[in-house]
């Protein structure tokens, strides 16, 4: 009997343990973020942290490749959210540009844009003052196939400048600073955080801009961002987004949404990103559809978004 009693002791026990990875299992969600040393990877920790605390989901940041990378792994299933900026978000679910050849996805929808990643143009060159100062320079419009390469590409069609009017250089941010250092190149376009120093985007040119590529927003660069930057810059900004899966369900992803918005001052102690949480900044310039449960959480702040294919 006392063996019988012992037996069923442990099969419960086993029972339990079982039921408890199960259930851990099913409650684990994957962050894809990007490389290790960059603000999304560690942005990212700080997000994943306050969903595991208030949205009842224990969700685990890890580096990736970046935006494209992102989208691919929650299409694969390897991932339910993730990072991208939303110009990459709107290839993605068109199936342009860098999304062309590998073929576009609905399997994810939009959470919420968190932070400002701004078009700049950088110089070292006082003789270039606007886009059109461009032309027969040498310029890095990023890596081949990149995000900052179609980025460079919507501004320089805008002005009316094709490629052959450029000497058109394909390198990193990092190669980028080092050519312009050298005076290798006069120009460079990259897609950060200010301060860059930064030449305008701005009037109607910024306008056209705006209306032909609904992904970009408005962006103003204060004044004094920059060492002998007196006046204010204007340009257009992507959106650092946060995706997730299509198939979460509509309370979960209204949790997250809550976690983190709700929480964007304690949010903003820990990462200086934080600061720009709002919820204009979460829903601007979105042109893939928003997920339904962070959609009624924009809904209870006065905001409709979008939520059809």
């Amino acid at each position: 009997m006392k063996k019988g009693k012992k037996l069923i002791a442990i099969i419960t026990s086993m029972i339990m343990i079982m039921s408890t990875i199960t259930g851990c299992g099913k409650n684990r969600m994957m962050f894809g973020t990007g490389g290790s040393a960059g603000t999304y990877y560690s942005y990212g920790g700080v997000v994943a942290q306050y969903i595991t605390n208030h949205a009842g989901v224990k969700v685990t940041a890890v580096s990736s490749g970046g935006s494209k990378a992102n989208i691919q792994s929650i299409q694969d299933g390897d991932f339910q959210l993730g990072f991208t900026q939303s110009d990459v978000m709107a290839y993605a679910w068109d199936g342009t540009k860098s999304f062309e050849k590998d073929g576009g996805t609905h399997d994810f929808r939009v959470l919420g844009g968190l932070y400002a990643e701004t078009v700049q143009i950088i110089t070292m060159d006082k003789n270039i003052q606007s886009v059109e100062d461009l032309r027969g320079k040498s310029v890095s419009i990023g890596e081949a196939g990149s995000g900052v390469y179609f980025n460079a590409i919507d501004v320089l069609e805008a002005a009316g400048i094709t490629l052959d009017d450029i000497k058109p250089q394909y390198q990193s941010f990092e190669a980028s600073k080092e050519a312009l250092k050298d005076g290798m190149i006069q120009a460079a376009f990259i897609v950060a955080g200010a301060p860059t120093t930064a030449i305008n985007v701005d009037g109607e040119f910024r306008d056209k801009i705006l209306a032909s590529c609904p992904y970009y927003a408005p962006l103003q660069i204060p004044a004094d961002t920059y060492p002998g930057q007196t006046e204010p810059v204007e340009t257009i900004t992507v959106k650092a987004t946060v995706i997730v899966s299509a198939n979460l369900d509509e309370d979960t992803v209204y949790n997250m949404t809550a976690a983190i918005f709700d929480n964007a001052d304690a949010i903003a102690v820990e990462n200086a990103k934080g600061k720009e949480l709002s919820l204009e900044n979460a829903t601007e310039g979105m042109a893939a559809p928003f997920h339904k449960g962070a959609a009624r959480y924009y809904a209870e702040h006065g905001i409709i978004v979008n939520t059809e294919e």
